[in-house]
This record gives C-alpha cells, sequence and structure tokens, in this order.
C-alpha cells in the first residue's frame, strides 16, 4: 500500500475507531483526540482529572478497540520496583525463573503516579524510554507497541512525591481532563445504571498500529513548520533574546529540545488524522498546549495572579 492510500486508510479507521470508544464514553473528544495523537506517535500521556471521570474505563475502552494488551497499576507509597517490573524466584527445580510484572503489557496505565515513591517511578520511566527493562543482568524486550498512560489526582497532593521536570519531560502530552457537561453527565448516568451490555470491536492488529507509527515518521515536513516549533519552543526560555516580556514576568524555565521534536511529531500524526499528506503551522498550533503545559515551570509571581500555563501559552501562539 503506498503512503497516501495508507493515510485515506488511517482517517478512516481512526474515525471507526472514535466511533467505538464512544459506545463507553461520552464526551471527552479533546482527550480521546490528544491520546490517540499521542499512541500514533509512539510517545506517552500523562492524564491530569479529579476522581471519577472514568479515566480508567476509557484506557480500557481504548486498548479494546485498539486490540492490544491493557493492564493497569494502582500506585501506592509502598509499591517497590519490583512490583511492576516483575522478579526472578527459585522454580521447583531449584532453577531462577523471572515472573515478568504488570508493565509488559502493551498498554499500561499508572494509577496516581505520584503516589508512589522516586525509586519505584524511576523504573517506570527507565521502561517508558528504553522499551526495555534490566533486571539481574538480564534484559528483557517490552512488547511494541508500548504506550503508558499516568494519571495525577491534581486535589489531594498530601503525601505525594510529584514528578521532578526532568521526569515529567519524558511524557508527550500532558492532558487535562474537566468535568463532563450538564448533558453529558445526564447520558453517562443513564449508560451506567442500566444492565445493558455493550461490546467494543476491536479494529487494528499490534502490527497495523506500529506500520501506522512509521508512516507517520515518514511524513514530509517543510522547513517553515520545524522553525515554527523550534521558534515557539525558544519562546518560553525566560534568557532566549525571542521570549516576551509576559514569558520573562511569569515563568522560571522553558521547555528543552524534547519538547520541538514531540510538536513535529505530533502535528504529524494532526495532519495525517485529518487526511494531509504534510503538516502545517495550524497543526503545530493545534498540539502546542497538550505537548508545552508540563514543560514549563512557572514563578510564584504567576501562582499569585492565577496566571495560568494555558493562557502563558496561548500568548504565544
Amino acid at each position: 500500500m503506498s503512503d497516501v492510500a495508507a493515510i485515506h486508510n488511517l482517517v478512516q479507521k481512526r474515525n471507526e475507531l472514535k466511533k467505538e470508544i464512544a459506545k463507553i464514553i461520552v464526551g471527552q473528544d479533546a482527550v480521546v483526540d490528544q491520546i490517540l495523537l499521542c499512541i500514533f506517535s509512539g510517545g506517552h500521556a500523562l492524564l491530569v482529572g479529579v476522581p471519577g471521570l472514568a479515566k480508567t474505563l476509557m484506557v480500557n475502552t481504548l486498548a479494546q478497540a485498539l486490540g492490544l494488551e491493557f493492564k493497569r497499576i494502582q500506585f501506592t507509597p509502598d509499591l517497590m520496583p519490583s512490583d511492576i517490573l516483575g522478579s526472578e524466584i527459585l522454580d521447583e527445580s531449584r532453577q531462577f525463573k523471572f515472573i515478568k510484572g504488570p508493565i509488559f503489557s502493551n498498554i499500561v496505565l499508572a494509577d496516581e503516579i505520584n503516589r508512589t515513591p522516586p525509586k519505584t517511578q524511576a523504573a517506570l520511566l527507565e521502561a517508558m524510554q528504553e522499551r526495555s527493562v534490566t533486571i539481574a543482568g538480564n534484559n528483557y524486550k517490552l512488547n511494541l507497541p508500548y504506550f503508558v498512560l499516568a494519571t495525577q489526582n491534581p486535589i489531594e497532593q498530601e503525601g505525594t512525591y510529584p514528578l521532578p521536570e526532568a521526569q515529567l519531560d519524558r511524557f508527550m502530552f500532558a492532558i487535562k481532563l474537566e468535568y463532563p457537561s450538564f448533558e453529558e453527565e445526564v447520558q453517562v448516568v443513564k449508560q451506567t445504571t442500566s444492565n445493558e451490555k455493550v461490546v467494543v470491536n476491536s479494529l487494528f492488529t499490534a502490527q497495523e498500529i506500529i506500520d501506522f507509527q512509521e508512516l507517520i515518521r515518514r511524513i514530509p515536513v517543510a522547513d517553515n513548520v520545524i522553525e515554527y516549533a523550534v521558534r515557539l519552543v525558544s519562546k518560553t526560555r525566560p534568557d532566549n533574546s525571542l521570549s516576551n516580556e509576559f514569558v520573562k514576568n511569569y515563568l522560571d524555565w522553558g521547555a528543552g529540545p524534547r519538547a520541538s521534536q514531540n510538536l513535529i511529531l505530533a502535528a504529524k500524526a494532526n495532519a495525517a488524522f485529518n487526511g494531509k499528506f504534510s503538516p502545517d503551522i495550524e497543526d503545530v498550533q493545534a498540539v502546542a498546549t497538550g505537548i508545552l503545559r508540563h514543560r514549563i515551570i512557572k514563578n510564584y509571581k504567576a501562582d499569585a495572579e492565577g496566571i495560568t500555563e494555558e493562557m502563558i501559552i496561548e500568548k504565544l501562539l
């Protein structure tokens, strides 16, 4: 199949995928779009939302519709790296045998990642970056495609271990989950309080998703679009000559080069989802908020004046 035909196929399959997800998940279109952009770009996502907004159900439904294996890890303060990676045990023949942990899956939901100590967070983040884990000197490859969706509860911050900035940077997108509208909530209550069983059909195989990820990487990008993305990231750095007074006043740190790479990758995926054969500046702008919001560090003045990350990014576009 030619790349042109493959992009038309991707557009069609993505529309079918959204219909399958909508059987279970009411609304949350923007969130689903960003998660799909992340999966097809080969990145990982951080989902920030209050409890009860169906984060787990959303990821489970996505895994079913994508035809991928799904595991959920509930992070707690006493969780050890071996609890997620796996460990070696002595079998009946007195030989060491490796028992794989829940990280060995295609889609991993890391629930409340900020509840667990840095040692366990680091074990997960290493697996995300390297797509492999090393235990007792042996290297084990993770199954591809591999996607981690970590969740954080923004309300309860007591007794948590916030992810350091360097580790936040490993997530391609930070996605904010808002409360549903009145009409959506009515529909949710109707759906979840009846005994109607909904079947989600799987539309992809693991290999098809890997092929689409490679297709997105092959999409050509004009130099002016790459320059726009790099300039946008440069503007977030307070000590950069391109940054404006607003950034200098309200930011301590800006985004690093990984933000520029992710902007272009996500823009390629966004263009492909819309049937375009090359991304333009509008595609970069469409993904900018999700990619930059967790990579910029506000100062105390921004907090005191109620300036949000989204307001700062808006000023840069």
